[in-house]
């Protein structure tokens, strides 16, 4: 398999993976241009942060001290702002290993940077093994007490090369709860029991069924998930297109994920040459809740004074009848 990834946003613009009959395709969306990164992407294979997902009203209190971010989703902020990690260039330093390869970026968000307090050093490292699994670890130290979230918005489509959109693609994950959204797609505070709903996911289910559902969760984000979901001890999700017989398998030290099936996947811009519309590729986003700041019940998301974040997120492709 081959993995391609840019710099600018830590990027990734390629996983091509072969399907049953021997095809190798790329299975994630991507553009052919930096400018079209800059004024279309829907943040594209990109790493997302300091906070991934929105933050209500645009701010939050640390210390005592009200922060403001930018407001780029209407009256909140969504991934950060404009400023985020997902438009800036990062130093990249390459692995080659005897058992992996890869590549290790590293960024310094300045203090204020986006509205969040803190020197924030970064690092993702980006690493493939011959077990076919693409490792993302993120590693932060900051210098002031702060908020952090990262997580990777890559765009699946494991059809390959955009043969067919994500509708009939399989999803398992083990998740007892998700966290209901307002109309806004924020997190109301309020955790759901999946049980019943279009949101169990512990057995197999086809992702059309809840673009198909008339649940108003499903309604309120364009028919379909864009939800957070708390992950169960066995941090496993797998994807599964029937058609070409390829899979993704995800583990993670996270304790949610974001689930989005490209609803809002709309405008006058081209994906490799194909028309930008709905349900053209799945984002899983590893992360914490999001709005954490805001929940003090959900997995805090503040980083201490020279405290350490890490994370790490495997994603590993192989095939199935």
């Amino acid at each position: 398999m081959l993995v391609r990834i840019l710099d600018y946003g830590c990027t990734i613009t390629e996983i091509v993976v072969p399907d049953r009959e021997g095809i190798y395709e790329n299975v994630v969306l991507s553009l052919d241009s930096i400018d079209e990164y800059q004024c279309s992407s829907p943040y594209f294979g990109c790493i997302i942060g300091r906070v991934a997902g929105r933050i209500k009203n645009a701010e939050f209190e640390l210390g005592g001290i009200n922060y403001k971010l930018e407001k780029n989703d209407c009256r909140n902020c969504i991934h950060s702002g404009s400023s985020g990690l997902h438009q800036v260039v990062w130093a990249g330093k390459v692995i080659n290993e005897k058992s992996r390869v890869g590549v290790r970026f590293s960024y310094l968000s300045v203090n204020g940077e986006g509205g969040f307090p803190g020197n924030l050093w970064i690092n993702v490292t980006f690493t493939l093994n011959n077990l076919n699994e693409l490792e993302i670890s993120y590693e932060a130290v900051s210098d002031e007490k702060t908020i952090v979230n990262l997580t990777n918005h890559s765009y699946f489509n494991l059809s390959g090369n955009l043969k067919a959109d994500i509708r009939n693609h399989w999803l398992k994950m083990e998740s007892n709860e998700f966290a209901e959204l307002d109309d806004e797609k924020l997190p109301t505070g309020k955790l759901i029991d999946v049980d019943g709903t279009p949101f169990d996911f512990r057995e197999w289910r086809q992702l059309k069924n809840g673009m198909n559902s008339n649940d108003r969760q499903n309604r309120i984000v364009g028919a379909g998930y864009d939800h957070p979901f708390l992950l169960n001890n066995d941090k496993r999700i797998v994807l599964w297109d029937k058609e070409s017989g390829r899979t993704l398998k995800i583990s993670t030290t996270e304790p949610a994920v974001v689930l989005y099936t490209g609803n809002s996947l709309e405008g006058e811009f081209t994906i490799r040459g194909i028309k930008a519309r709905k349900y053209l590729g799945l984002c899983i986003e590893t992360q914490a809740l999001p709005d954490a700041v805001h929940h003090a019940h959900f997995p805090s998301i503040f980083l201490e004074r020279d405290g350490k974040y890490q994370s790490c997120t495997v994603y590993q492709f192989g095939l199935a009848n």
